[in-house]
């Protein structure tokens, strides 16, 4: 297997230790590295941002998972089928409503991650290339916690 190696472009900094479901309302600021500041130009002329992150405190990989550890309200599937975080590499990525960018921090809404989350990198979210209007879903995706 190729060995990859990433670099953390700044941190999240939020008052999660530990969470589950139900991530909507949490704000989160996203503290950029200085060196990466003069990158964030042009960024508050968009609402929505995407959040590429390394969960850092995933230290285990499960083949199958029941998302949200809702047993008997949702199936069983592989872990390439959901959304869950022990994954053979432990990478998130979130589209959240950004709420103000001053200086080197993005303060946004919706993402979900732990306090001190390393940030891999960010992306404008911009319809053309992330909206997917006929996208489909198994029916069990609208019994999770958003």
């Amino acid at each position: 297997m190729t060995e990859i190696k990433l670099k953390s472009i700044g941190f999240a900094k939020n008052q999660e230790a530990k969470h589950v479901g139900g991530w909507a309302g949490v704000v989160t600021d996203l503290v950029i590295e200085k060196p990466y500041e003069d990158a964030l130009l042009g960024l508050n002329d968009y609402s929505h941002l995407i959040v590429i992150y390394w969960m850092h405190e995933v230290n285990k990989c499960e083949l199958r998972h029941v998302p949200q550890g809702k047993v008997g309200v949702v199936p069983e599937v592989g872990i390439f089928a959901c959304r869950c975080t022990h994954r053979p590499n432990p990478i998130g990525v979130s589209t959240v409503k950004i709420l103000e960018i001053q200086d080197n921090i993005i303060t946004v809404q919706g993402l979900d991650v732990i306090n001190n989350t390393p940030i891999v990198d960010i992306k404008p979210y911009t319809p053309q290339y992330d909206a997917i209007s006929e996208a489909k879903v198994p029916d069990w995706v609208n019994k999770l916690d958003y």
